[in-house]
């Protein structure tokens, strides 16, 4: 789990408004650690700020198209102006110039940046930048008085060496101070910094071009338990086998079809997580060849030879080191004694049983908590349910939480 200063950036939201001055170069690095942390980056920039960095850099390095004109008449169409002012979870403007921070003070609206302003309702960062003798100016502090009133938070600035030549106050902070800044004005999650890996859905198996093996799991156990972990802070990279969901907010997703294409997609990550959730109901067989063309109806009966699928969770579990492993074991019949035979055979910290054919497509679950003991050979359990999954993952991201911390003494 992250300990850093900067763990509060997961999963938010922050709206980069760049404006004309030397320090717009200092951008390019704080939207570098501000996704590294896990936040998502859109920048908005003025004309003046294009002078100095062009939006193809900022493209680039945010991952995400950047906004600079007021009348988009693509964007307009949807009105793209006011969407994007309810986007975020945080404005923050670096560099914030005087002549900004008088516009702003004043409510004009002549831009993009200034329009997003008025329009928001997420709170607002200032970074102030320019010369030690425009920010002393008495125009420059009443303007801050003014927008300090109103609820603007003010990020420094710095004091030291100017591009001009000058020394004194006026510098913006540099990106790594500008950053833990921001995450300040976060409150953690309970689970913030946690690094999570989730897989959910089935699997398919092609038997030719149109056909396949597969299951009757929604994957909605799977979203459901990303979901809650991201909204409590969490870093979530799920695996989603083929579903009809719709991504959660701030989970980051992989989208594969195959177990093995599974496995290589855990495999990929799996270095970087505390916790690895099992939750896909992965195919435990495909066919030994996939036929290149669509088989015709010729006889009454097909006979298919079919090969073991690789164990997922079982060969991550055999990694050394690995992180917290959560399985799932969807029976039906003997569910708690199947559960406690998977548990132990492939040496998981905790593992959520339950009763298959009422669970799959559905809504609500039912489920048996099952974890080791401190005596030998004890088996605790817990009965979680019968309820909506948002709440039984709630509840099993609990109980996660709680093994993982116990293992970190």
């Amino acid at each position: 789990m992250s300990s850093n200063k900067l763990a509060t950036l997961a999963n938010k939201r922050i709206l980069l408004g760049m404006t004309g001055g030397i320090a717009a170069y200092k951008c390019a690095e704080l939207t570098r650690i501000l996704i590294k942390a896990g936040a998502e980056v859109r920048v908005v920039m003025t004309k003046a700020a294009m002078e100095f960095i062009t939006p193809l850099t900022m493209q680039a390095l945010s991952g995400n198209r950047v906004h600079h004109e007021l009348l988009d008449a693509d964007a307009e169409a949807g009105m793209g102006h006011i969407e994007l002012a309810r986007w975020p979870d945080l404005v923050l403007v670096a560099p914030a110039s005087a002549d900004f921070l008088a516009r702003l003070a004043g409510g004009h609206a002549g831009d993009l940046l200034t329009t997003l302003l008025l329009a928001s309702k997420a709170p607002v960062a200032l970074a102030p930048a320019m010369n030690q003798g425009m920010w002393l100016n008495a125009a420059t502090q009443n303007n801050l008085l003014t927008l300090q009133t109103r609820g603007y938070t003010l990020l420094g600035p710095d004091s030291g060496s100017q591009a001009c030549g000058d020394t004194g106050p006026g510098r913006m902070l540099e990106p790594a101070a500008l950053a833990e800044a921001c995450a300040s004005l976060f409150s953690p999650g309970w689970l913030t910094g946690l690094r999570i890996m989730i897989t959910a859905g089935p699997t398919r198996e092609a038997i030719d071009p149109v056909r396949y093996i597969s299951n009757h799991s929604s994957g909605k156990m799977g979203y459901a338990l990303a979901a809650e972990a991201a909204a409590a802070g969490a870093r979530v990279s799920l695996i989603s086998g083929p579903v009809n969901l719709t991504v959660p907010e701030g989970v980051q997703v992989v989208q594969v079809v195959t177990a093995r294409e599974m496995l290589d997609a855990c495999l990929a990550g799996i270095d970087a997580q505390d916790v690895f959730v099992g939750v896909a109901a992965v195919a435990d067989y495909r066919p030994a060849e996939v036929v290149s063309h669509k088989i015709k109806k010729t006889t009454d009966t097909l006979q298919l030879s079919l090969v073991r699928n690789p164990d997922i969770i079982g060969t991550l579990a055999a990694r050394s080191p690995r992180p917290l492993m959560v399985g799932f074991a969807a029976e039906t019949d003997n569910v708690e004694a199947y559960g406690e035979d998977k548990l132990t055979r492939k040496r998981l910290d905790l593992l959520f049983a339950n009763e298959a054919t009422t669970t799959f497509g559905s809504d609500a679950i039912c489920a048996t908590a099952l974890w080791h003991g401190t005596e030998p050979h004890q088996i605790m359990s817990n009965v979680l349910g019968p309820a909506g999954k948002s709440l039984v993952a709630r509840q099993m991201l609990s109980l996660i939480h709680t093994r993982w911390l116990a293992a970190q003494q």
